[in-house]
């Protein structure tokens, strides 16, 4: 028996075709997943505005919004859920669009089991990933918004390479002064060394200009 997958491991199938969604949902359920179905792109978006989706397959050419215009308007409104594209042989142009809006992969119909099984998989690997990237993002900058305003720009120094007699002179204050404030900034940013508050400035996305 398959260990029970997070919540939010849904694998959102997106297809105007009522057949195509009921047997990719059931061969998806046989093999451990959760699956949500949606007969059109504006069904799915409308969705997308209250759940956190994993995963998604969508059909490249529907009624209404294609799997492209789905795909951009996803973007649009910030989401990094990885999406594979399922489409026909004369639509692979289509998918090329997609692959260029963000889309992780694409199958070709008539794709196997193994290959979509395959591609769901590996989506889930990379929104997994970035879940775990924006969480440390998150605690990093929750740890860089401790730091005092003075402390603030000491760091930012740090972060850009200075020394602490520079520090001290950009900033109007003693190099002592400047010492205590780097041992306050190590002691709240939990860092052993220098490397390690570079780093977390780069986890949080904190950019510096460097010499």
């Amino acid at each position: 028996m398959k260990p029970p997958r997070p919540p939010s491991d849904v694998v959102h199938i997106v297809d105007d075709d009522e057949a195509v969604r009921r047997s990719l949902s059931l061969l998806l359920f046989s093999s451990g997943y959760d699956t949500q179905t949606h007969a059109s792109a504006e069904e799915f978006l409308d969705a997308l505005r209250v759940m956190d989706a994993a995963c998604v397959i969508a059909d490249v050419r529907m009624p209404g919004m294609d799997g492209v215009g789905m795909l951009h308007e996803m973007r649009n409104r910030g989401s990094k859920v990885p999406v594979i594209i399922v489409t026909g042989h004369a639509d692979i142009a289509l998918a090329v669009r997609a692959m260029k809006h963000g889309a992780v992969d694409f199958n070709e119909k008539p794709y196997s089991a193994a290959d979509i099984l395959a591609a769901t998989a590996s989506a889930l690997r990379r929104n997994e990933a970035e879940r775990k990237h924006r969480a440390a993002m998150a605690e990093a900058a929750a740890r860089i918004a401790t730091l005092t305003g003075r402390e603030t720009e000491v760091f930012m120094s740090m972060v850009a390479g200075s020394q602490n007699k520079n520090i001290a002179h950009d900033l109007g204050i003693s190099p002592r002064t400047v010492e205590i404030h780097r041992a306050n900034i190590m002691e709240k940013l939990a860092c052993r060394n220098l490397a390690d508050v570079v780093r977390l400035a780069l986890t949080a996305g904190v950019s510096s200009k460097v010499p």
